[in-house]
């Protein structure tokens, strides 16, 4: 068999870093992780082929050479999704789809085939023991949760990987915690399951095999969910494979309560950490009380950022307005606690219903759903009634976007977060890309951009203030660009 392994595109997003890639001249931050597991997955005599559509299209002799198409993705990729589809089924393929786009709404696709839900660790080998004998099903789902050390490493040699900034790989699945907006739990429980620190180093060295120098992404949803296996095993093995490296910097995501812990700051820095994600989303106890943040409640939060920090991780922060105990004075907050707390990279998105979550269940019992969610959290956009005037949330939104990511307020928490902010122990490797990066900055930034003058005053002081961290004030210069250019595509 001939398979071709079909990525979607995503729409421009905070996360696509679309507008900063062009620095660098890469297409997209990350490859299709999850695709190219599965890929692993598949007999080992068919031929496999990858179209990730973020960095190259689909070409009419792509569909000519497949026997049948994998597709997978997010909810956020769902247009896209519905156009490869429809591709696919006019060249007459036979469509096999999985991910988190169809297990939480596959009746929105009746063109594919055969739906391939949950973990494919599960469910993928009953459809191909089916499929092999001519009996396979429409659709293949489990409540199983399997054990991710039989997991096969993923099939690097199909991605063209010059074309992403970051490269990923996994360590855990599932979240200790319950949000209700989350559905992280619902697809992969609350026990964090772990790969053996052997298979992790297995997968960093095909890596580097593979030629790849840059950063690389722990994409576990938290990555401090197993702590015990964090400080026993894979952090330690990490540091020595740091030692015969050049220097892989490192980021991923994880729960505040990370503040608390500083021998596993010290241990995650040390192992190449630079960069944490952490969704803090609001500075009021009655949004975290009614959304069931329990691990943010009850917290000096931005004290806990500033440990973080200072620890030498910079965290980038997810923020969400439109809860029901939300007032008009929570863009005011969400403002004065994102400024005050050095967030630079601050994701605030409107409160959305995401299927298989129990805010999606609750306000479908109340009766106010009111459609899909677009599964883009910066769009403006929200699938249900909220309790707020809904003109009032979305002006409120829109003012707390254009002030976040005017350059004033945006470059003085660059100062902020370079005031606090620790060396990192493993830096990348400066190479031409980021050499032109740093040129072409100069120019679109510092001569054209209206920030220009925000962007020389940061340069000058980093470089006799902060020496160490001046790379990173290119680059987060360079990410307030794109930043604003999101903002306003979706105009916000």
């Amino acid at each position: 068999m001939k398979a071709l392994l079909l990525y979607p595109e995503f729409p421009d997003t905070f996360w696509s870093f679309k507008h900063a890639l062009q620095f660098i001249g890469k297409k997209a931050s990350l490859p299709p992780l999850g695709l190219l597991t599965v890929a692993a997955m598949l007999p080992a005599n068919w031929t496999k082929r990858l179209v990730d559509v973020n960095v190259r299209k689909l070409r009419e002799k792509d569909l000519a050479w497949a026997d049948m198409v994998f597709i997978s993705g997010m909810i956020a990729q769902q247009d896209s999704a519905h156009e490869l589809i429809a591709r696919c089924r006019a060249a007459g393929k036979t469509i096999v789809a999985g991910g988190p786009l169809f297990t939480l709404g596959y009746e929105q696709f009746p063109a594919v085939d055969h739906f391939v839900l949950n973990e494919a660790e599960v469910t993928l080998p009953g459809f191909l023991r089916d499929f092999e004998r001519g009996a396979a099903r429409r659709l293949y789902a489990s409540s199983e949760f399997p054990d991710i050390r039989q997991t096969p490493a993923p099939l690097w040699e199909l991605a063209d990987l010059r074309r992403y900034a970051s490269m990923s790989v996994q360590f855990s699945r599932g979240c200790p915690f319950d949000c209700d907006f989350c559905n992280i739990t619902a697809m992969f429980g609350h026990r964090p399951r772990t790969k053996t620190t052997a298979q992790v180093i297995a997968e960093l060295d095909s890596l580097h095999r593979a030629g790849w120098r840059g950063a690389v992404f722990f994409v576990d949803d938290n990555f401090i969910g197993n702590k015990r296996a964090l400080k026993e095993d894979l952090l330690p093995a990490l540091i020595q494979w740091q030692k015969s490296r050049r220097g892989t910097p490192l980021f991923t995501e994880a729960s505040i309560n990370l503040a608390d812990d500083e021998e596993l700051m010290r241990l995650m820095v040390e192992a190449g950490f630079n960069q944490v994600f952490i969704g803090i989303e609001t500075p009021e106890e009655a949004g975290l009380a009614e959304c069931n943040k329990r691990q943010n409640r009850g917290r000096d939060l931005i004290a806990d950022v500033k440990r973080i920090q200072r620890a030498g991780l910079e965290v980038q922060g997810g923020f969400i307005v439109g809860f029901d105990s939300d007032t008009p004075t929570i863009f005011a907050r969400q403002s004065e606690f994102i400024q005050r707390s050095g967030i630079v990279t601050a994701m605030v998105g409107l409160l959305q219903a995401i299927p298989g979550t129990k805010l999606h269940q609750r306000l479908n019992l109340e009766g106010r759903l009111i459609g899909q969610t677009s599964g883009n959290n910066l769009d403006g956009t929200t699938n249900f009634i909220p309790r707020m005037n809904r003109e009032t949330l979305r002006e409120g939104y829109r003012s707390l976007m254009g002030h976040l990511y005017a350059p004033g307020p945006y470059y003085q928490r660059i100062h902020t977060l370079l005031r606090e902010f620790a060396p990192p122990k493993i830096t990348g490797s400066l190479n031409w890309r980021y050499i032109m990066a740093f040129f072409r900055a100069n120019v679109r930034l510092g001569i054209i951009g209206r920030e220009r003058f925000h962007y020389w005053g940061l340069l000058l002081w980093t470089l006799f203030r902060r020496p160490s961290h001046f790379p990173l004030a290119v680059t987060l210069s360079i990410y307030g660009h794109h930043f604003r250019k999101t903002c306003r595509v979706l105009g916000l």
